[in-house]
């Protein structure tokens, strides 16, 4: 029975493991994220609007809610780009803050 006990013990580690760094990628690609529409808005001050990202990420599950904030920042300060270009540079970004985790 103890190897059944540490098998179990085991794959819940590996879970509570696996959820950290997911939290810790999708925080690092939403600064990565805003660092960039900053750049695009010509935000004077890039990492404090590249945290209101981060902060953003807090309203709901998933990623809507940054693509909300992006979507609407850009649309108000008239930078013209779509939808899928947006989503495009999450997901490359996503693999970016991924590889910065696994590199540390």
């Amino acid at each position: 029975m103890s190897g059944l006990s540490d098998r179990e013990k085991a794959f819940e580690n590996k879970f509570a493991l696996d959820q950290e760094l997911k939290f810790k990628a999708l925080a690092r690609r939403n600064k990565l994220v805003g660092l960039w529409a900053a750049g695009l808005l010509g935000k004077a001050d890039a990492d404090a609007y590249a945290k209101e990202v981060v902060v953003a990420d807090f309203e709901e599950a998933g990623d809507e809610d940054v693509f909300r904030k992006l979507r609407s920042d850009l649309d108000a300060a008239g930078v013209s780009i779509s939808d899928q270009d947006i989503r495009t540079k999450m997901v490359e970004l996503l693999a970016q803050a991924v590889d910065q985790i696994e590199n540390q």
